[in-house]
């Protein structure tokens, strides 16, 4: 057996002896466990940042875009926010035990269908570390242990947050962080099904294809992030513009960020060049002649002139990712129709596709948005990090 591949059994092995520890913790301790991890991750501020900037000043030299630099970066407010998205989980309730159902059956057996722990968690992922705290307090609330394979170029940040949150009274190995940037060392994970029970790749498309081509643990997949804004003749200009610009500007590197503009044809002459001479005042560069299956993650928009919400649909289900998808306007009958047959995880209607998120959902920090149908889909909170099992009572009932 190879050093590496020794090494990342190992690992896997401790974590899935962590994740037996953490099934046993109540509500209330892992609780505790969490406000000392946010705690942690505030007092370690300085030490956080002085490893965020050695992956800052390599991510230069690389030459990473200033999309992907901004995705990498751990300010003051972003670091503040980590901890208060670990606050909030803490304060969120505990679907670990829940019952989702129960009934008693004609030969008097009561069945229990309840929410347990799925176990050891692989979650990969590229350039935000802030996905290492979201992640680490998301599984541990629901009593699973995760290892998280941070990309190269966040390995000092992302080394910095998990040692932050690995408090006194955590069980040991809870919360891992695979310790070296080899390649190779996902690729012997990802034989590990017998150890880990789910792998979470999030990043970009080239990224979770490979996962998926390799794993022998089940994937959660979220490929990419096409999403659409379709503004409909009967929208509010103002509004429409302010949705655009959000879904657009706010933060284009990231995966609920509008990639395509659609407008209804009788806009052309009004709503559209307005949109157009807006987008350009922020730097936009608008595409007419466009792929539309790209995810340019950058300050760059297909625009594209259709004839009614029925065409809108049409080319969302054509070129969309299922990922995030708006319509603008004032016609209820217009927006059902929209709601209703475009079949993606979530839905607008007059609201930014930047919302598809699990801390605007209330979900506090989201593991990640899943554009699959089976298991999870959407922005994936607590819930979404549990299995069940079902719990039968007897009073000696055999199967005749």
């Amino acid at each position: 057996m190879s050093d590496l591949k020794s090494q990342m059994t190992e690992l896997a092995q401790r974590s899935r002896q962590a994740a037996r520890e953490l099934a046993k913790l109540d509500t209330a301790a892992k609780n505790k466990l969490l406000l000392a991890m946010a705690d942690g991750i505030e007092r370690a501020t300085g030490t956080i940042q002085a490893a965020n900037a050695k992956d800052l000043a390599a991510g230069k030299a690389a030459g990473l875009s200033p999309a992907m630099l901004d995705r990498l970066t751990l300010n003051d407010k972003r670091i503040s926010e980590i901890a208060k998205g670990v606050r909030e989980v803490a304060g969120l309730p505990d679907p670990v035990g829940k019952t989702i159902s129960e009934w008693t059956r004609p030969n008097g057996i009561h069945i229990q269908k309840i929410r347990v722990p799925i176990g050891s968690i692989l979650i990969i992922y590229e350039s935000r570390p802030n996905v290492t705290a979201d992640a680490a307090c998301l599984c541990f609330k629901t009593g699973n242990a995760v290892i998280l394979r941070g990309g190269s170029e966040a390995i000092y940040s992302n080394l910095a947050l998990a040692a932050a949150m690995n408090v006194p009274g955590l069980p040991a190995h809870s919360i891992t962080v695979v310790p070296t940037t080899d390649r190779t060392a996902i690729d012997e994970l990802l034989k590990l099904d017998e150890l880990i029970q789910l792998c979470i790749p999030r990043g970009g498309e080239g990224l979770i294809r490979a996962v998926v081509e390799k794993s022998r643990i089940p994937v959660i997949k979220h490929y990419k992030g096409v999403c659409h804004v379709f503004v409909d003749r009967d929208a509010d200009f103002d509004m429409a513009e302010r949705i655009v610009i959000n879904g657009k500007c706010q933060r284009p590197g990231v995966c609920n960020a509008v990639e395509t503009l659609l407008i209804d044809a009788p806009l052309a002459k009004t709503f559209l060049p307005r949109i157009e001479k807006t987008l350009a005042g922020h730097g936009v560069e608008i595409r007419r002649d466009a792929d539309w299956i790209t995810e340019y993650l950058d300050l760059i928009i297909g625009l594209r002139v259709v004839n009614g919400v029925g065409e809108a649909i049409d080319h969302i289900t054509k070129f969309g990712s299922a990922h995030s998808d708006a319509i603008v306007t004032g016609n209820r009958t217009t927006a059902e129709k929209f709601l209703r047959e475009v079949d993606s995880a979530s839905v607008f209607w007059n609201a930014s596709t930047r919302l598809a998120d699990g801390a605007q959902y209330g979900f506090g920090a989201e593991i990640g948005i899943s554009t699959d149908k089976l298991h999870a889909r959407g922005p994936m909170g607590l819930e979404e990090l549990t299995s069940y099992k079902f719990i039968v009572t007897g009073t000696g009932q055999i199967r005749e």
